[in-house]
């Protein structure tokens, strides 16, 4: 029985992750802040800690997806701070604890996102395309680099850069539902942006999928086949839920609304191509946006 140590497990990739590991088999151990909120969110069987001298198991392998969420809050230069040291600075401190325990995980998989890219209009983007220069692209920049110190210890890496994952219990589209479900939903600015997007149970099946295939290095990126505009995106999701979509948010507001996050995370297009996972032999259950809507919302 392997040991996974997951970090951000109680969040909304983390919980189902932490779940899926558990039906396969593995011995998972879950670091959190909250101890109380994980043993309530997570399956029995799970062990888990608020500190790395806690562990019971070394870990084979280590799953990072710990980090405050880019758009929880509008961006001041504390908040930037804070976003960067749960990323890259967190990052850091694991290396920094497993580098003292003279031992590392043999298979790490860490987290990134599709704003490492920046925004790129309707170019198609593959794991070769480089690094933007906005906020979110350095810092997708910096925490990989800051990860890939453990390959320099022997560690197998796999860095995911995620899309939007969807789901119906939290994320973006948690968000969305309730302006679109009064009716009252529209695109974000001209609608153009491309949006690159995941399916929750597919982002988790891609876990596990590269968990087990440690030839898989680098980074990958974790969006379905086909990216839509976000006109696309708001219309499918208001004729799935049989609600019009005609009140628009005006780039302007947006950024009055969220400053600097607006056209760096709402109005940045992104169209990203899972080549990686397509490549390695992952097959998406959703590929689809409106089959994903529809296996979402309606029950």
């Amino acid at each position: 029985m392997k040991s996974v140590l997951v970090t951000g497990g109680t969040g909304f990739i983390g919980c189902p992750l932490v779940a899926a590991l558990s039906v396969a088999g593995y011995q998972v151990t879950v670091l959190t802040r909250d101890l109380a909120k994980a043993r309530i969110k997570l399956p029995t069987g799970v062990n888990v800690i608020s500190s790395l001298d806690a562990l019971i198991a070394f870990p084979d392998i280590l799953v990072n997806l710990a980090g405050e969420p880019l758009a929880a809050r509008r961006w001041s230069a504390q908040t930037k701070a804070f976003i960067q040291d749960s990323r890259i600075g967190f990052t850091d401190r694991l290396f920094d604890f497993f580098e003292r325990k003279g031992k590392f995980p043999a298979r790490i998989i860490n987290g990134s996102a599709i704003g490492y890219y920046g925004n790129c209009g309707d170019r198609l983007l593959d794991e070769g395309k480089p690094a933007g220069a906005d906020f979110a692209a350095r810092l997708c920049s910096d925490w990989e680099v800051s990860a890939r110190q453990f390959e320099q210890r022997g560690s197998s890496l796999c860095v995911l850069r995620i899309g939007i994952v969807l789901g119906a219990n939290g994320g973006a589209l948690k968000q969305m539902l309730p302006a679109f479900r009064m009716g009252v939903g529209g695109l974000m600015g001209s609608g153009e942006q491309y949006m690159s997007w995941i399916h929750i149970d597919d982002m988790v099946r891609l876990i596990l999928f590269v968990i087990d295939h440690p030839v898989i290095v680098g980074p990958v990126n974790a969006v379905s086949s086909q990216s839509v505009t976000n006109r696309d995106f708001s219309r499918i999701l208001a004729d799935v839920l049989h609600r019009p979509a005609f009140f628009p948010m005006p780039a302007f507001v947006l950024r009055l609304l969220f400053g600097e996050m607006a056209d760096t995370v709402l109005l940045a297009s992104q169209r990203v191509l899972p080549s990686r996972a397509l490549g390695s032999g992952f097959e998406f259950r959703y590929p689809d946006l409106r089959d994903t809507f529809e296996n979402l919302l309606i029950k």
